[in-house]
């Protein structure tokens, strides 16, 4: 019989997929039921630390940071008290807004107001909440996990000292003789470097040199180039939004005034620009209204940093300048004719 403790006499190992679905399901248990619908779940385990993702769908309205705490936070218990794994954090991402179907139904018989509201619900479903736990209350674009570039060099690299592994150990473990192409490379080598003055050394050096530098600006700089940092709204929180929702949401506030026949909206990272097209009205009035528009719907996107606004406004090829009220007045008087001085 062992004298081994029952403990000690094997080893329970929780699989990916296993957390992964309690991940996804935790999500659903955060809030109200059926208000939480769970788009995809990933986790990663390293020994007994679990790290877990989760991509939902909120409900509109709803407060992005109140409720992705909250997902955050009982994702991560409740991870952590089915496995018995340790999960420092979760990782929530908001994807899109839903609108309850009963919502949308009093949006459709509210009027324009309304449907406004749902249009611009809508509009939100690129925006994208990453709550985290962080350092500091600075807004910051979150870093680019970059597992394309990444996973392209290694391999590679693996692939080629593989190669030269399985040649090196084939001649001093077998007694072989070295590959043809290895000596070949080898002697092009020593005739070919940077310093021999020929083209493909150069060019070989050259190409090298590009890689690391590439290399280098992945490592320093965060990229999302999309995403604009929203200011936080509590320590730990941090939150950012798709440049391409904050276009749409600029484009539907500005379609909504009189007199705009057509209104393009581009939005980069430090500027955004409103282009429209005016078919009736006064040209200078009607820029002076997009731009207050346009401000006011970049100022509630709750932006850290806003991008500067540059607004241009064309008058439409069938555009004619407004006549002046006083142009309205007849030159006559009433009951006199043209020609005669009126008593």
């Amino acid at each position: 019989m062992s004298a081994t403790p029952a403990a000690e006499r094997g080893t329970t190992t929780v699989a990916e997929r296993a957390v992964r679905r309690i991940a996804e399901r935790a999500a659903t248990e955060a809030l109200a039921p059926g208000e939480v619908e769970v788009r995809r779940g990933s986790a990663v385990v390293r020994g007994r630390r679990a790290e877990v993702g989760v991509t939902v769908a909120l409900p509109y309205p709803a407060v992005l940071d109140e409720a992705g705490e909250r997902v955050r936070s009982h994702v991560a218990d409740r991870t952590a008290r089915l496995t018995g794994l340790a999960v420092p954090s979760a990782r929530v991402r908001v994807r899109e807004l839903r609108v309850r179907v009963r919502e949308e139904a009093e949006a459709t018989a509210a009027g324009p107001p309304a449907a406004y509201e749902a249009v611009a619900a809508e509009s939100e479903q690129a925006a994208e909440q990453v709550v985290e736990p962080t350092g500091g209350s600075r807004a910051r674009r979150p870093w680019s996990p970059r597992r394309f570039p990444v996973a392209v060099l290694a391999f590679g690299g693996a692939a080629v000292c593989g190669l030269f592994l399985y040649d090196v150990v084939s001649v001093h473990a077998a007694g072989r003789p070295p590959a043809r192409w290895r000596g070949r490379l080898t002697e092009w080598l020593t005739t070919h470097g940077p310093d021999s003055g020929t083209w493909p050394g150069a060019a070989l050096a050259a190409a090298v040199f590009l890689l690391g530098v590439w290399l280098l600006v992945l490592a320093l700089t965060p990229g999302r180039r999309r995403a604009l940092p929203m200011a936080g709204p509590a320590a730990g929180v941090r939150a950012v939004l798709d440049r391409r929702a904050v276009a749409a949401l600029l484009r539907d506030a500005v379609a909504e005034l009189p007199g705009l026949t057509r209104v393009r909206v581009g939005v980069g990272r430090r500027r955004a620009r409103v282009r429209a097209g005016l078919a009736f009205g006064d040209l200078e009035s009607a820029r002076r209204t997009v731009a207050e528009t346009a401000e006011e719907a970049l100022a509630a996107c709750g932006l850290a940093r806003p991008p500067r606004l540059r607004v241009r406004v064309r008058a439409e090829p069938a555009w004619r300048a407004p006549v002046p009220p006083e142009a309205d007045v007849p030159a006559t008087a009433a009951g006199a004719t043209p020609g005669s001085t009126p008593r």
